[in-house]
């Protein structure tokens, strides 16, 4: 066995990427606050071609030097978008035909491994704050919730760690992985 060299890894350029087609997924990112977060989320929907992130609220947005030192040039692959209001780009994906999924422990979450991903469908994971969560403005128009389960004596993952989590999840019940 030996590590890869970044040439043996085979992986497309930028203009590439933005060419190549996505999983029918995007992530909003609901008033998160830590930029390092906001990069992570990027290198992640960069990793598993993602459609879009949209940034809301005081989210972080690209250019910023704290962003790049996570997203590693991510946000040059990854189409985002700002947008002040989450709900608003909730309420748009939902009219174009997206299952608005909140990541958020509520009355009617169903656990992360339970929840059957379907190719014929498109999807907006929505992902919260990390002190207050997804906004209740969004959880009312969300089409279901989803939890990653957990069993320590925390109630809650960092939203880089259970974003990449999920789309990993996602990525593999859609078996995007060939």
């Amino acid at each position: 066995m030996k590590k890869l060299k970044l040439e043996e890894l085979g992986r497309i350029s930028v203009d590439e990427f933005k060419d190549v087609d996505k999983i029918p997924v995007c992530i909003l990112l609901d008033n998160v606050r830590s930029l390092h977060n906001v990069g992570a989320a990027f290198r992640t929907a960069d990793s598993f071609r993602i459609e879009k992130i949209y940034l809301t609220g005081i989210t972080g947005t690209p250019p910023h030097r704290e962003i790049h030192k996570t997203a590693l040039g991510s946000t040059d692959s990854v189409a985002w978008e700002y947008v002040e209001k989450p709900e608003e780009v909730a309420a748009k994906l939902k009219d174009e035909g997206y299952q608005i999924i909140i990541v958020e422990q509520t009355t009617e979450s169903l656990p992360l491994q339970d929840f059957s991903f379907s190719k014929e469908k498109k999807y907006c994971l929505v992902f919260g704050n990390e002190v207050h969560g997804v906004s209740e403005s969004v959880i009312e128009l969300g089409d279901l919730a989803l939890e990653i389960p957990q069993t320590g004596t925390k109630h809650s993952l960092n939203v880089s760690v259970c974003l990449g989590i999920v789309v990993w999840e996602v990525f593999c019940k859609l078996n995007f992985s060939d």
